[in-house]
């Protein structure tokens, strides 16, 4: 589990490099594979170790709520940079934040989080939730839903629809910016027609059910 969180953070370590110095389709190209990175790795997470420390660890709710907090502020942070365009005023900020922001993480796992799970859980454990972790990985939504829980239900009843709607939104995604102009239009309507989709599921009650009330309440969420 470990080494595949490693790997993870080693892989975004190099896009978040080669993030200033690109423009145009090319850092968006850049910012899809971030996203589909970043949050099939959180979702994961929170689905699979957090749950964990919070049971292992005396102050797991305390460890696991911050890093949470970390997670919807990406989550919105990379929200704002979909919905902004090459030439907007505010997304040179919201570039840099978006990797203060994931650097910062990154830290506060290696350094804390998953040394404290080593330490609360045995090696038999660790493999194991490593398996789990990468088969959820690689079912995991891949873009900002800033409305659907971090925790059981939520997580876990939006997971199968977010999946499937982000998983066709990468590949239309991917085939827009390989096609010619006429082509390329009609694809990118139905991504968005699928990211509409997307907003009612994050909306049905039931997919928010489970969060704590500060991760959503606070200098970047909304109650």
């Amino acid at each position: 589990m470990l080494t595949r969180q490693k790997v993870d953070h080693a892989r975004l370590d190099r896009l978040l490099d080669r993030l200033p110095a690109v423009t145009g389709e090319e850092q968006q190209e850049l910012l899809n594979r971030i996203c589909r990175l970043v949050f099939s790795h959180a979702f994961a997470e929170e689905a699979v170790l957090w749950p964990v420390l919070r049971r292992a660890l005396p102050d797991g709710e305390e460890l696991t709520t911050r890093v949470e907090l970390e997670h919807q502020e990406i989550t919105e942070l990379m929200a704002g940079l979909e919905r902004s365009r090459p030439g907007d005023p505010d997304r040179p900020t919201l570039l840099e934040r978006s990797v203060v922001v994931l650097r910062h993480d990154v830290r506060d796992e290696e350094d804390v989080l998953l040394p404290r799970l080593q330490d609360a859980v045995s090696t038999t454990t660790l493999r194991r939730l490593g398996v789990a972790w990468e088969l959820v990985r690689r079912a995991a939504p891949t873009r900002a839903h800033p409305l659907v829980a971090r925790r059981p239900p939520g997580n876990a009843v939006a997971a199968v629809p977010l999946s499937l709607i982000d998983r066709t939104r990468d590949g239309l995604d991917y085939a827009g910016r390989r096609s010619h102009a006429t082509t390329g239009r009609v694809l990118r309507v139905a991504s968005r027609r699928l990211a509409d989709l997307a907003g009612h599921v994050e909306r049905v009650r039931l997919t928010q059910r489970g969060e704590r009330l500060e991760t959503h309440v606070g200098t970047h969420g909304q109650p």
